[in-house]
């Protein structure tokens, strides 16, 4: 099936082939034609052109955008989607003055969700799951990672995994799969004897997961904990990624990057050392503004990772605790309105390289051809800096998932 979209205002997110991410002074530019075309052909981006370059003729459909942007879908690096049910009373808790670690301590927190979880039943927690999926991509998200760890022991892990694995069969968008089984200790256990419990999850775990992950944060995980984890993760197939410095610096950004650490993410409280630890090393540092907001928490100093030549990616960490949203447009802004970064360098922190930090980015988050057409195609009159501006006003035609309107 070749569709051809014609009369784009704005073709933007153009990549060279090869190039998986953007760092340092990379992350200020973003490739763009005006009064382009896109061909897409078996949901894959078969080639693209400006008026001067002459237009396929052979095509099955065509699509006039109008005069509209045509952007690369966002890419969501970091969720935790599946939970059952909410968790709002802990949001007056918030407005009440109690800090996220006074929560916790109470046994609200990840350990409500896990509660919640357990009894709801797998069928159920897909259904609930899929809903937000399609929330996502109607937002314009067309790749998304998801964690378990609201299960918090080896059958209610397990089952949070399996609900991930029908959402990648299921879904259009490019899903992977993370196994946070280190989330928090779960009830019943001494703290060493749940660690050892996750180390002997992880032969199972990788039937299903991607990437294993920790939760490296005073009163959860040690860095200790963290590369036990990371280790057993490694032996069974699983590539690292590390809840780290979220809460106060807690040394997870250099354990993590010592064991090949896909992503670092969190990073509130990253200082001159965590951006040198990461230094020419190929893991990608990911922010999560949402979190920071809904939390009343810093963001983390993005100026200064670009400042030393370093790239960042920025995803939702949609979770029912600390950053209920998932929409990415939001997050686009927040990276603008809060972390000062400009538009393009927050539209690349959204697509290139939080496509890195899920291990897409050779197959989505740019347009590029050879990739997936995984497309947001704008209404007229917008641009990489009014659509963050505006970041509540409707702006979406509409979403093309593998060239598909969804």
């Amino acid at each position: 099936m070749k569709r051809l979209f014609t009369n784009i205002g704005t073709l933007a997110g153009i990549v060279p082939a090869g190039v998986l991410r953007k760092e340092g002074a990379e992350m200020d530019d973003v490739a763009m034609l005006s009064q382009a075309w896109l061909l897409v052909d078996e949901g894959r981006i078969a080639a693209f052109g400006d008026a001067a370059m002459p237009m396929p003729e052979r095509v099955d459909e065509v699509i006039d955008c109008e005069g509209g942007m045509l952007l690369p879908a966002f890419c969501d690096s970091h969720t935790h989607i599946v939970y059952a049910g909410s968790r709002e009373g802990e949001f007056l808790d918030k407005i009440n003055g109690l800090s996220y670690g006074e929560i916790a301590a109470r046994g609200g927190g990840i350990l409500n969700s896990a509660d919640l979880l357990h009894q709801t039943s797998e069928d159920e927690l897909f259904r609930q799951a899929m809903e937000r999926v399609h929330e996502m991509i109607a937002q314009g998200t067309g790749a998304i990672e998801i964690k378990s760890g609201y299960g918090l022991n080896p059958v209610d892990e397990l089952k949070m995994l399996r609900v991930i694995d029908r959402i990648k069969a299921a879904s259009p968008a490019l899903v992977r799969s993370t196994f946070l089984g280190a989330h928090a200790v779960g009830r019943g256990y001494s703290h060493e004897d749940y660690v050892t419990a996750v180390c002997r999850m992880m032969p199972e775990a990788a039937r299903y997961a991607d990437f294993v992950d920790v939760f490296c944060e005073h009163g959860f995980f040690t860095v200790e904990d963290a590369a036990r984890v990371m280790e057993a993760g490694l032996r069974a197939g699983l590539r690292p990624k590390i809840h780290a410095n979220q809460l106060a610096v807690s040394g997870g950004v250099q354990v993590g990057v010592k064991y090949g650490a896909l992503s670092v993410d969190h990073l509130e409280q990253a200082r001159a050392e965590e951006i040198e630890a990461l230094r020419g090393t190929a893991t990608m540092a990911t922010f999560l503004p949402g979190s920071s907001f809904f939390l009343r928490l810093p963001d983390g100093p993005a100026r200064s990772f670009l400042a030393c030549g370093l790239g960042f990616a920025l995803a939702s960490d949609y979770n029912p605790g600390s950053s209920p949203a998932g929409d990415m447009r939001w997050i686009w802004a927040l990276g603008c309105i809060r972390m000062r970064l400009t538009p393009a360098q927050a539209f690349n922190a959204i697509t290139l390289n939080s496509a890195y930090a899920m291990g897409v980015s050779d197959q989505c988050g740019s347009i590029t051809a050879g990739k997936r057409a995984n497309l947001i195609l704008t209404r007229p009159g917008w641009n990489l800096t009014k659509i963050p501006y505006l970041h509540h006003t409707p702006y979406i035609r509409q979403v093309y998932l593998q060239g598909k309107a969804v």
